[in-house]
């Protein structure tokens, strides 16, 4: 009586650890550029965030009327839930932090410069000039991604 052995061989091992070899060195570089991707939507994500708070902030103006009398009657302010919101000539937020700052409510996780009529939001994990969103009081915001 002759015995049958099952199992694999050794060739056909070595062959299926070939393969996944070369399957995970082609997986594998794309996933090394997640980094980049995240920083990439995330700069991505904090502009719409800006575009949304300068639109709230601008059609809360045009409801309290052109004067901009906001909370505690400060003038050229809106009220943003409870927080005075200190708006531009344009009817945006300024660039400053009691502006877009406070209209967007939370910075958490960038590095921002604020100016008279700018603000520079860059994420605080790798962002420089070619990584940031750049808002400006006429109510743009401008996205540079080429280096995140």
């Amino acid at each position: 009586m002759r015995m049958r052995q099952s199992g694999f061989t050794l060739i056909e091992l070595v062959i299926v650890i070939v393969i996944l070899g070369l399957l995970a060195a082609t997986a594998l570089p794309r996933f090394i550029n997640i980094t980049t991707d995240a920083r990439i939507a995330s700069v991505q994500g904090v502009a719409g965030g800006l575009r949304g708070a300068a639109s709230l902030a601008r059609a809360q103006l045009l409801v309290q009327g052109s004067g901009g009398v906001g909370c505690g009657a400060v003038n050229n302010t809106v009220c943003m839930d409870g927080l005075a919101v200190t708006v531009a000539s344009t009817g945006f937020p300024s660039g400053v932090a009691i502006g877009i700052g406070r209209a967007m409510q939370s910075t958490d996780g960038y590095n921002v410069t604020y100016a008279t009529d700018t603000a520079t939001f860059q994420p605080a994990n790798g962002g420089n000039s070619n990584c940031q969103a750049l808002y400006g009081t006429d109510g743009t915001v401008l996205v540079t991604s080429t280096g995140c």
